[in-house]
């Protein structure tokens, strides 16, 4: 059988843009042999031409970009990550997919809701496969969730509660980056809340308001470095300092059509390095799932047989759960599950709808860019509450 070619590059090279890479190497080797296409590994763009080139020997790719819009005319790329700054997303997203490419961007969408509903749009008009990375949801753990929820195991969610707490913002002597520059809500509510968001709504149904939203900076002011940044590491830093413009800590309630939640967003938590947590209270029982446990879920279910003993147990997921049976050689329960991996399904999914396999026939497909506006107005709705000291805001 004669295969065609889908060539694969990311644009952006930083910490998230190597977890890309390494996942389009892996991706075929997930699931059953993929034999749709032969799948090449042909360039990494970055505009710090040294880490480029360690991304892309590292992982095998064939060339290396400094300006990625050489990769527009590439007849030797097909599929692109798009891993840089939320601000920067527009542009590249937009000039790719007029040239006729297949993008993967990271989330949030962008940096603000204007940008977003032109890129969703754009996404809607493309010929070409436009996603945006939620990689949670390939999670085995929040994916059983979400089973038992919609299987009525545990059934209507009543409340939940969810936190994504991180440490990289804890030093005051971390670097301003542009993760620290931005309008309020462009800082942990964006960066990490999005995810947070998501698997809110993903458990529990759409938000319908939010309210008492507050936002606070822990360190206003952060050193500007002296050369590049990368990814979250401390680096040499000057005496100059820069304002911090955006939020270290976002809290705020949600009501949903049939029930209500707590969540809260952190980049200043010492001794949580990547702490995504839920918890839901449903007619039928309560669940738990922890990010820093991701194949495991603490599970309640009444039992009337042992009234004395009823309470959470600790369940390590197994073959007969999402993503573990076809995602892993070793796939007996308590085998370990990490964030990367996710990674690498979210690119399987995204290879397989590319080459147009039947959505039955695959893994989940990744969110549309519609979800990714859907995250962004959720955004800017806590974002108004904040700046009128916590009144409910209707999200549409």
């Amino acid at each position: 059988m004669t295969q065609h070619r889908l060539g694969i590059a990311v644009i952006g090279a930083g910490m998230a843009g190597a977890a890309h890479a390494a996942a389009w190497r892996a991706a075929t080797t997930v699931r059953r042999p993929f034999d749709h296409a032969d799948v090449r590994l042909v360039a990494i763009a970055d505009l710090y031409e040294p880490l480029a080139t360690q991304v892309a020997g590292r992982y095998g790719y064939e060339r290396v970009e400094t300006d990625w819009r050489r990769l527009l005319a590439a007849d030797d790329v097909h599929v692109v990550s798009v891993v840089v700054a939320n601000h920067l997303h527009r542009e590249i997203v937009e000039e790719l997919i007029n040239a006729g490419k297949h993008v993967l961007c990271e989330k949030p969408l962008s940096d603000s809701l204007g940008d977003a509903q032109v890129m969703a749009e754009a996404a809607r008009s493309a010929d070409t496969v436009v996603r945006i990375g939620f990689t949670f949801r390939r999670a085995p753990g929040l994916a059983a969730l979400g089973q038992l929820v919609t299987d009525g195991t545990l059934g209507e969610v009543f409340h939940l509660s969810g936190r994504y707490y991180a440490d990289y913002a804890c030093s005051p002597q971390a670097p301003m980056t542009w993760r620290f520059r931005g309008a309020p809500g462009s800082g942990a509510l964006a960066d990490v809340g999005s995810h947070l968001l998501y698997a809110a709504e993903y458990l529990a149904g759409p938000i319908c308001s939010v309210a008492g939203a507050k936002f606070r900076t822990a360190i206003t002011h952060r050193p500007l470095p002296v050369g590049s940044t990368v990814g979250h590491g401390l680096t040499e830093v000057s005496s100059e300092t820069e304002p911090v413009t955006n939020d270290d800590w976002a809290g705020f309630t949600a009501e949903f059509a049939h029930g209500a939640g707590t969540l809260e967003a952190s980049r200043v938590t010492p001794g949580h390095p990547n702490g995504l947590r839920v918890e839901i209270a449903c007619r039928n029982g309560s669940a738990i799932w922890d990010q820093e446990t991701p194949a495991e879920i603490q599970l309640h279910l009444p039992d009337n047989r042992l009234p004395r003993y009823n309470g959470f147990r600790t369940v390590k997921l197994g073959p007969g759960q999402p993503y573990v049976a076809e995602g892993f050689p070793l796939s007996a329960p308590g085998i370990g599950f990490g964030q990367n991996d996710g990674f690498v399904f979210q690119a399987r999914a995204f290879l397989e709808e590319v080459v147009g396999l039947a959505e039955q026939d695959s893994w989940a497909r990744n969110a549309s860019f519609d979800e990714g506006l859907r995250n962004m107005e959720i955004i800017e709705a806590v974002t108004a509450s904040a700046a009128a000291g916590g009144v409910a805001v209707e999200v549409n």
